[in-house]
């Protein structure tokens, strides 16, 4: 029953909010190939100073010149936490769902520009590399910012219902949801830090030694 219970939730809330969610996962794509497409309006100088910085990168990765796998765990948890805890932060103010939206856009023009960059420069054993390093965590961190977004951009809207009298809205009620969701979806970023700390460190020099 509670198994059911859980369902018909997460089934409300996606029937609820299917339009957010349409515009989210479309804004987060638009946003990878606009990043794909401005690797190809960089220079050849651009390019090269880029490739330079990255071949540097290999070749501490080849030798196994890391930090500390608690470092890296500290510091990716760290960012996603702080990117995610914004986007949280701004879902309580009307004024800072474009903000919200603009962050879910820079994070797919990162995704796009470092897989089309990679893929630019290294052809197959670039798309080899990406589909190793920058997929597996992404798989994961790229619905939890949809979500987040959507989630965000729906409580927001839900004050602002309240504030325009349109309706009663059970703030403090979402407002607890709210902050539980935000509390699992860092238990998800924990997951995602844990494997580019331990996981992808190993991986990387697995598929550079291949390539060589």
């Amino acid at each position: 029953m509670q198994r059911n219970v859980f369902y018909r939730t997460i089934n409300n809330h996606v029937e609820e909010n299917k339009a957010i969610y349409l515009f989210t996962i479309v804004l987060l794509f638009m946003g990878v190939i606009f990043g794909a497409i401005i690797v190809n309006s960089l220079s050849f100088a651009q390019k090269n100073d880029l490739y330079a910085y990255l071949s540097l990168f290999f070749g501490q990765v080849e030798q196994g010149e890391f930090a500390s796998s608690t470092e890296m765990f500290t510091q990716s948890f760290a960012h996603y936490g702080k990117y995610l805890g914004l986007m949280w932060f701004l879902g309580l103010s009307v004024i800072g769902v474009p903000v919200i939206f603009i962050l879910l856009f820079i994070k797919g023009l990162v995704v796009g520009f470092t897989v089309g960059f990679l893929v630019n420069q290294m052809g197959f054993d670039g798309f080899l590399l990406s589909f190793a390093t920058v997929f597996p965590q992404n798989i994961i961190l790229i619905p939890i910012f949809v979500v987040v977004a959507t989630v965000a951009t729906a409580f927001s809207l839900k004050i602002w219902k309240q504030i325009t009298k349109r309706g009663y809205e059970p703030i403090f009620q979402y407002f607890i949801s709210y902050s539980i969701f935000l509390l699992v979806t860092g238990a998800s970023v924990a997951l995602v830090s844990l494997y580019e700390a331990y996981v992808s460190p190993t991986v990387m020099q697995f598929i550079f030694s291949w390539i060589n």
